[in-house]
């Protein structure tokens, strides 16, 4: 029987518009002229009997029908287009994990361990993509999420199973020439230090002073950074004192770019745990890789 399939021609040409709600920018996207974008589109909308985007003074806009259907076929065709690029490559699909993944854990924690992951298991293949909010996985091609968060946010992502990596210990930081005399300050004089604020914990400083028993009026003040590796980036240049988790920083650390500023830690009720879906199968792969991460993790607590 003939599929309801449209060409991915057409597919392709109206993603691209619909994500820049643009037929100019798709073309300069997909290397087509704008004519030949419209054309696809055109001949898309013939073929579904719907209008996808309506006329504006400045260009076009999606239709309602058209930002659902956009939705609808952004992960299709990204799932395809990895199916063709492991094909392409000659991997076998049971060998490879796609994760979900928050950035600067990532990058800083997962990937410098990756190497001992492929020593140790050579056939498997990690792919990684952001992503920083809980999500369905039934709407997802990802097979696991490396996630930080709280338990009671894991208990409420529903249809999953987490299992606990790191418990997070929020550590104030600086460049070494911000403390006096080379020493470590107290909780009340880093009260009057500049205070390198995380957008993504607004909260964090005022609980870090609560729990040192310090009045802290500007516990709020300070620049705010949306990435933990921003806030250490602004560290490392003396901008200001960073709260930062230490699994996080432990290069800088090491290296003498930052130091730690004060003796008080936080014990944050955040930590970073693998997300599965719950009735996923038990793959090689998965097995493997949770089996390496809880290794790792272990081995990190061991030495904190």
């Amino acid at each position: 029987m003939r599929r309801k399939i449209p060409s991915l021609q057409a597919l392709a040409c109206f993603d691209a518009a619909a994500r820049h709600e643009s037929y100019t920018r798709a073309a300069q996207e997909l290397a087509l002229t704008q004519s030949a974008v419209s054309r696809q589109i055109t001949g898309l909308e013939n073929y579904l009997g719907q209008a996808l985007f309506r006329r504006t003074r400045h260009g076009v806009a999606l239709t309602e029908r058209g930002t659902a259907y956009a939705r609808q076929i952004a992960p299709r065709l990204q799932a395809l287009e990895r199916d063709t690029l492991e094909a392409m490559s000659g991997q076998s699909g049971g060998q490879t994990l796609l994760l979900a993944a928050v950035p600067t854990f990532a990058s800083r924690w997962l990937i410098p361990r990756l190497p001992q992951l492929a020593r140790a298991h050579p056939e498997l293949v990690i792919h990684i993509e952001v992503r920083t909010r809980p999500f369905l996985f039934a709407d997802s091609e990802f097979d696991a999420a490396l996630y930080a968060g709280t338990a009671q946010q894991l208990r409420n992502w529903a249809g999953t199973r987490s299992h606990l990596l790191l418990p997070e210990q929020l550590v104030p930081v600086c460049a070494p020439a911000l403390l006096p005399q080379g020493r470590m300050c107290t909780p009340q004089e880093l009260a009057e230090r500049p205070l390198l604020q995380q957008s993504t914990r607004p909260q964090a400083w005022r609980q870090w002073f609560q729990t040192a028993s310090t009045a802290a009026p500007l516990a709020l003040a300070g620049p705010r950074y949306e990435l933990f590796s921003m806030t250490v980036a602004a560290a490392v240049h003396g901008m200001g004192v960073a709260l930062v988790p230490r699994l996080l920083i432990a290069n800088e650390l090491t290296a003498g770019l930052l130091v730690q500023a004060c003796p008080h830690v936080l014990a944050a009720e955040r930590g970073y745990y693998l997300v599965t879906p719950e009735h996923a199968a038990d793959t090689p792969a998965l097995t493997h890789f949770l089996g390496w991460l809880l290794a790792q993790a272990a081995a990190d607590s061991a030495q904190a």
